[in-house]
């Protein structure tokens, strides 16, 4: 019996960022959701849970770090693995992202091989 296909949120104000990430991931037979904001993700939470986030950091009105904070206030959505997509790697960032139970990071831009290999990972294939 063939295994469920995982689906992954991407979450990313950049259109570019959110087509790479898609097409790499679809490539590897991963359901993808896409939105471009915070505010979007918590919403798209509200009718579905993905096997994982891919969360951009800098975004406006709502940070990667704010929306996985809510995120990890909920019970519901508490152990969904979230890795960061990130343009910058400075401590600070890096920092609170573990605290908030961040799985890992990928620094933009980045290869989409090396993306679906991280996720696979995260995910155990």
């Amino acid at each position: 019996m063939a295994s469920e296909k995982k689906t992954i949120l991407i979450v990313d104000d950049d259109e570019v960022i959110l087509t790479i990430a898609e097409l790499g991931l679809k490539r590897a037979d991963f359901n993808v959701v896409k939105c471009s904001s915070g505010m979007a993700c918590l919403e798209s939470l509200m009718y579905y849970t993905p096997d994982m986030i891919l969360l951009d950091v800098e975004m406006p009105i709502m940070s990667g770090i704010q929306t996985l904070d809510v995120i990890r206030s909920n019970d519901e959505f508490k152990n969904i693995p979230v890795m960061f997509l990130t343009g910058t790697t400075d401590s600070e960032t890096v920092v609170a992202a573990k605290s908030l139970g961040a799985v890992g990071y990928v620094v933009k831009p980045f290869v989409p091989l090396e993306l679906v290999d991280k996720v696979k990972k995260i995910l155990g294939l």
